[in-house]
């Protein structure tokens, strides 16, 4: 496939990195139980560049509880992008405080991770009780002593909806990715399924970017009334606000079942580029790929109009390997970590639900 110029890459294909540690422990303070938190898989990581080296934050699972086991964010470090060194306790994970209800027993799933423009760190997770998943916020200064804030929608309407999938917008700035402002706020896109926006003041409350309130709009003639129209006025049905979809499923395509951020957007002067994870559909999806296969595509919004899709890939640029297709869920190539790293982009991968790999391209400046 040949990508359209505005596109991250192209990528080599991934090559696996990390995968599940028996040998790491720690004291769980919920359960008051020695743990071993990544005994069962070790995957989908967010990334940041820290102190010249590449810094994962990676979801791992036990074997001690339901739900596949509880999930915990570790902390790997790398000083070439390639061989990590995982931290023997993870960095977060369920604790005895506010938010035990929402995390516990699934556990903190999905980290993203960006740089703030004061130097902060920004984690965006989902914290998953069992039954539902909601997007929270974490902020640290070091990457291992973390503050919970706890649900990302938590001044909104939504604060109880099912939401995840975090994906701040960045821009390249000193040779690394930070954090950017957009008309005066900071713009994420997050969902499973659909592909939906929010904006904030403070990378820590979020407003999720809702569509207009009324779902139709007709013109009247009106022979006794002249304005700018003419005798035409435009009346609108009363309805009620919700949530504006961005980008959804495409029949007969890689994405024909969900559509699912993955690491945090680059603003360029193209546009806002986002790799995206797409998802096949069992019934109307692509042929010649498993169902629910999932695979990396890249979508292009307006520099000015983050929620205005201007193009879109038609095949996923990074394909399923049969050699990592089987694990705890089988045929998942799920693009979640992504940082720019002595000349090269470093795109980090969750294959098979049950391990790391890595897919690197050349940086071309835009």
């Amino acid at each position: 496939m040949i990508a359209p110029e505005w596109a991250i890459g192209p990528f080599s294909r991934p090559t696996r990195l990390l995968e599940n540690r028996r040998d790491v422990r720690f004291d769980c303070p919920v359960s008051l139980k020695q743990v071993e938190w990544a005994a069962k898989d070790l995957f989908n990581p967010g990334a940041i560049v820290h102190e010249d080296k590449v810094c994962l934050l990676v979801r791992a699972e036990d074997n001690a509880a339901r739900y596949s086991g509880t999930s915990r964010i570790g902390l790997a470090t790398s000083v070439d992008g390639l061989t990590f060194e995982l931290e023997p306790e993870p960095v977060l994970f369920p604790a005895d405080d506010r938010w035990q209800a929402w995390e516990w027993s699934g556990g903190l799933e999905d980290p993203r991770v960006v740089q703030a423009p004061d130097g902060r760190f920004i984690c965006t997770y989902t914290a998953f009780d069992g039954k539902v998943g909601s997007l929270f916020v974490a902020s640290s200064t070091d990457l291992r002593t973390w503050t919970k804030h706890g649900p990302a929608f938590a001044e909104s309407n939504y604060v109880r909806l099912p939401t995840k999938s975090g994906a701040i917008i960045t821009r390249v700035q000193d040779d690394r990715l930070v954090a950017a402002q957009i008309d005066g706020r900071y713009w994420m896109y997050w969902g499973e399924g659909m592909i939906f926006a929010a904006v904030s003041d403070d990378l820590i409350h979020w407003r999720p970017i809702e569509a207009d309130g009324y779902p139709d709009k007709y013109l009247t003639w009106d022979p006794q009334s002249v304005g700018p129209s003419g005798h035409w006025s435009r009346d609108r049905l009363e309805g009620r606000p919700g949530l504006r979809s961005l980008a959804g499923p495409r029949r007969r395509r890689f994405d024909s079942w969900l559509t699912e951020p993955g690491p945090p957007a680059v603003l360029t002067n193209d546009g806002v580029v986002l790799i995206y994870n797409g998802a096949n559909a069992p019934d109307d999806g692509a042929e010649n790929v498993p169902p629910f296969a999932y695979q990396p595509g890249q979508m292009l919004f307006d520099r000015e109009d983050p929620t205005a899709v201007i193009s879109r890939v038609e095949q996923p640029f990074l394909t399923i390997d049969p050699v990592e297709a089987h694990g705890q869920v089988g045929n998942v190539c799920f693009a979640q970590g992504l940082v720019l790293f002595k000349g090269k982009w470093l795109l980090y991968l969750g294959l098979a639900d049950s391990r790391v790999g890595v897919a690197t391209a050349e940086f071309r400046q835009r």
